[in-house]
């Protein structure tokens, strides 16, 4: 069984295999074949990957393992047909893409479909772990791009009162924000569309910004559910109100395989202070305020700072890839099965739970997007986009 890892092309940072993976993709019984400079971006060098036990072999040698790993999507042409790719496909803005995997016989398995509400599907879901590092970048960037100090001080010459920060949203990257923010002194609000959120942003030293009229928009899954654009609105502009006067405002809203929903318009931003700086996690999917650039820092005429930093966990590259390894080598030890590579069509991480479980999604299958040259059966929303 070989496992190949390609170097990632373009202003990816990551790799998606570090070595100190290596030790427990062999005890698995891979031959691990990493495309020479697939860790230099992220500061893993070939000689390292060498001495934990990988061979170092060109891309066109790496594309014919068993198992091929990368973060982006590469050609479907380079791929032969029967091979396993894992990456992060996000199908439902590139459906021609998977279209194009199914027609060439791949295997794909995308990353980012990991069903991550089974408890066995935790340590391979890479939305977490990247989420996490990226809500706590947001607030590093959004820190040393203040022109204030953000803790409390108590000096001699006076009294420095502690920078207030505001997130949009308390899912994983918020959640992190919101402690990496409350760490270095801050006063955090925050705020969510869904009640249950409030205890967890108060466990993390947040402040829950409540609306008038808010429910448990919460479903079985634990997901938010679907509101009204009248009561989107309303929440933006509560939250938008008490962001007048904060200094650091991050916004997390991403809704998967869509554009990301706007926030923040601009309207908003001209009655922010001068001085205020907006942190835009999701720059690179439309962003959520309406003035982003996306990989541009932007000053309005009003004095707001505008960071449209995309790929937030790149910028973490050497601790990112390690994330995303452990992530990908807890999925593709569980393909082995009596020394050969098997893609076992009743796991649920790969095909979702079975309709009548508590974490089924109607038309959204599990990590297994390709198989036997056609869209797998279980996918029927991606099957309706593709039509």
């Amino acid at each position: 069984m070989r496992l190949g890892v390609l170097k990632e092309k373009g202003d990816e940072t990551r790799v998606s295999v570090v070595p100190g993976s290596l030790k427990r993709l062999l005890k698995a019984g891979y031959t691990v074949q990493v495309e020479k400079g697939a860790g230099v971006a992220s500061h893993y060098r070939d000689a390292d990957y060498a001495e934990a036990g990988a061979e170092l072999v060109d891309r066109e040698t790496a594309l014919g393992a068993d198992v091929i790993a990368c973060i982006r999507r590469i050609d479907p042409a380079t791929v032969a047909s029967g091979k396993v790719l894992c990456c992060v496909a996000d199908p439902f803005r590139a459906p021609e893409f998977v279209k194009e995997c199914a027609d060439r016989g791949i295997v794909l398995v995308s990353m980012d479909m990991i069903p991550r509400r089974l408890s066995k599907a935790q340590a391979m879901d890479v939305n977490s772990s990247q989420d996490n590092l990226a809500g706590w970048k947001a607030v590093v960037l959004g820190a040393a791009s203040l022109s204030k100090a953000v803790p409390m001080m108590t000096t001699s010459a006076g009294t420095v009162k502690p920078a207030r920060f505001v997130v949009m949203g308390s899912g994983v990257a918020g959640l992190q924000a919101i402690a990496t923010a409350k760490r270095i002194g801050a006063v955090v609000y925050a705020s969510d569309v869904r009640l249950a959120a409030k205890e967890q942003i108060e466990s993390v030293g947040g402040r829950f910004i409540h609306v008038d009229g808010m429910e448990d928009f919460e479903d079985a899954s634990g997901y938010a559910k679907p509101l009204t654009p009248e009561f989107v609105q309303k929440v933006n502009d509560v939250v938008c109100g008490v962001a007048e006067d904060a200094d650091v405002i991050i916004t997390t809203a991403r809704i998967f395989g869509r554009p990301a929903p706007i926030t923040v318009p601009a309207s908003a931003v001209a009655r922010f202070k001068p001085g205020a700086v907006v942190v835009d996690m999701n720059a690179d999917v439309g962003g959520n305020c309406e003035l982003t650039v996306a990989g541009e820092i932007v000053t309005t005429e009003n004095g707001v700072t505008i960071v449209g930093t995309p790929n937030l966990p790149g910028t973490v590259a050497t601790t990112a890839s390690m994330l995303f390894s452990n992530n990908v080598t807890n999925f593709v030890v569980t393909l082995v099965k009596d020394g050969a590579v098997v893609v076992d069509l009743k796991d649920p991480i790969l095909t979702g739970p079975p309709e009548g479980d508590a974490f089924h999604v109607p038309g959204m299958g599990g990590m297994l997007l390709t198989h036997d040259g056609k869209i797998h059966p279980n996918q029927t929303r991606l099957a309706g986009v593709l039509a």
